[in-house]
């Protein structure tokens, strides 16, 4: 299993054969009141070949219209079914909207939807495949359903938010640690790292380092993987 970071919470996960895309955002600019820090390391012309699309929610840095739009409608786009509609307004012609804690199989591999506390209908997603366990958080605040991914597979690793905002609009280091306890995953890559509010004020001082320090801190078990745009990592 390999996971590539494209940007931001894009990822490119590539298991037994199958490619998988996480919350496709290839804008370069951001909007009026966020910047893209870094552009992702590859255009969206680039993941024609996806077997899989998950959306986790449908804010403008997590769902690229022109990509969906261009994608094949052989192609599912996977979606809390809360969120479905807005995922099939967004472009995607294949959507496959699933409830919390709804499973279904994609060839050897098995999707399930997961809670997600986040001012958007959104939701997260666990990954089975090769034996092993991922959990995609998209973004959402600690809580206490993390508990509950633990019953369901044992987490190898975990792609979550670990800084935030003034605005909280994730989690950021302290909470993330929470979300750690309670997942106790291998491994966590944290996501959401590639937008920064425009107005300094906004900013705080988190960062996917600090986290990693704090995990140290508290003495717990999970490895910190930091991707930059394009790197790799396998497992």
């Amino acid at each position: 299993m390999q996971i590539t970071m494209i940007g931001h919470s894009t990822t490119w996960i590539e298991a037994d054969g199958a490619k998988i895309l996480t919350d496709p955002y290839f804008g370069t600019r951001g909007n009026p009141a966020y910047k893209r820090t870094a552009p992702p390391a590859k255009p969206r012309e680039a993941f024609g070949d996806v077997d899989l699309v998950l959306v986790s929610h449908n804010h403008w840095d997590h769902v690229d219209r022109q990509f969906l739009h261009a994608l094949s409608d052989s192609v599912p786009v996977i979606t809390p079914k809360h969120a479905q509609w807005m995922t099939q307004l967004s472009g995607a012609k294949h959507p496959v909207g699933l409830s919390p804690w709804e499973s279904k199989a994609f060839g050897q591999m098995k999707i399930t939807v997961v809670p997600a506390l986040h001012p958007a209908l959104a939701g997260g997603f666990v990954i089975q495949v090769e034996g092993k366990c991922i959990y995609f958080a998209g973004d959402t605040y600690y809580g206490a359903f993390m508990a509950k991914i633990t019953r369901h597979c044992t987490i190898d690793v975990a792609l979550m938010p670990v800084t935030t905002y003034r605005i909280p609009l994730t989690m950021g280091e302290k909470a993330t640690i929470r979300a750690v306890i309670a997942l106790a995953p291998r491994v966590v890559i944290p996501i959401h790292l590639g937008i920064q509010p425009r107005a300094p004020l906004l900013r705080t001082r988190h960062t996917p380092e600090g986290f990693a320090r704090r995990v140290q801190g508290a003495r717990l078990a999970a490895d910190v993987v930091l991707l930059k745009e394009g790197e790799s990592w396998s497992y």
